[in-house]
């Protein structure tokens, strides 16, 4: 009797004591990623742009196509940034305020840049998990599609929409969401075909479930790491693309501006002796940029299982 005491009372113990609770992989991946402290300088960066953007019209009393005639003959003398007239960012080269513009141009660029980031995970994620889960003759037509369309110049189909067509922003939409899915479904094709000989999968096959419930209830849930991390990734490239169009003068139209458009328009006016025509929007669009990035690597980091 006395032996088994110690182990009447361990029993007891254990069964007061609480269960362990474990963590899943997105809190796991949510605690690694607030330990990167790049990664979550760059969250709080971007919120601050964002608020920025829809805010920030709210702070001058200038619009975007708003001229100040007063200024308009001695811009570069009393044309710089100012707190007496509420010109911010001091004035373009026709006496618009810049701080407006700037404004403006960074709604356009997050804009562009978040719904093609959009259109390439919606299109990319379910072209690449439908071709990689079915096989066969289905995804070799589909992925020598995506092949074809890879051996297109992207810049020169995106520059040719813009000219043949209207220069305008659903255009630059259209190009951009025609070529932007591509390497998206290359990702999720490859991820697909390491997670279609999982035991759920072959267990959700067993028990009768279609394949279009097992790929959107099982397949695209597991590629959403993957798909966030370049998601991240790809919003940049989507900004740089815009920027890069509008640089050349056939992206954004006036009286709309963009980062891009801001920047041409800079370096255009830095013989006149106006840096902050090109330091504002560069600022701007270099610090956005690198943001992304950031997190982008915080979220590859965090979501790696190699480190967990």
């Amino acid at each position: 009797m006395l032996a088994g005491r110690p182990a009447v009372e361990a029993a007891e113990q254990a069964a007061h004591m609480e269960p362990v609770k474990g963590r899943s992989l997105w809190q796991d991946a949510r605690t690694r990623f607030f330990h990167n402290k790049a990664a979550v300088a760059s969250m709080v960066i971007l919120v601050l742009v964002g608020l920025f953007a829809a805010f920030g019209q709210f702070v001058t009393p200038w619009s975007n196509e708003e001229i100040d005639w007063a200024l308009l003959g001695s811009i570069p003398e009393q044309g710089g940034p100012s707190w007496e007239n509420r010109h911010y960012f001091g004035v373009d080269e026709t006496g618009r305020d810049l701080y407006a513009r700037v404004v403006q141009g960074t709604r356009i660029s997050l804009m562009v840049g978040i719904v093609g980031a959009l259109i390439s995970v919606v299109v990319g994620t379910a072209w690449g998990a439908i071709a990689g889960y079915v096989g066969g003759r289905v995804d070799t037509i589909m992925m020598r599609i995506v092949d074809l369309m890879m051996s297109i110049p992207y810049m020169f189909v995106l520059i040719l929409l813009l000219v043949v067509f209207e220069r305008s922003i659903f255009m630059l939409f259209i190009g951009i969401g025609l070529i932007s899915w591509l390497d998206m479904a290359r990702i999720a094709r490859g991820q697909t075909l390491s997670i279609k000989n999982k035991e759920f999968v072959e267990a959700a096959i067993a028990t009768g479930v279609s394949t279009p419930r097992i790929i959107a209830r099982h397949i695209v849930p597991n590629l959403l790491g993957v798909v966030i991390v370049y998601a991240t990734l790809l919003v940049p490239q989507m900004i740089i693309f815009e920027s890069f169009i509008s640089f050349l003068g056939l992206g954004v139209q006036e009286p709309s501006t963009s980062w891009g458009a801001l920047i041409n328009m800079g370096a255009d006016n830095m013989r006149n002796q106006t840096p902050w025509m090109l330091g504002f929007p560069l600022a701007f669009f270099v610090v956005t940029l690198f943001a992304f990035f950031f997190i982008g690597d915080g979220l590859r980091d965090a979501l790696d299982p190699k480190d967990r």
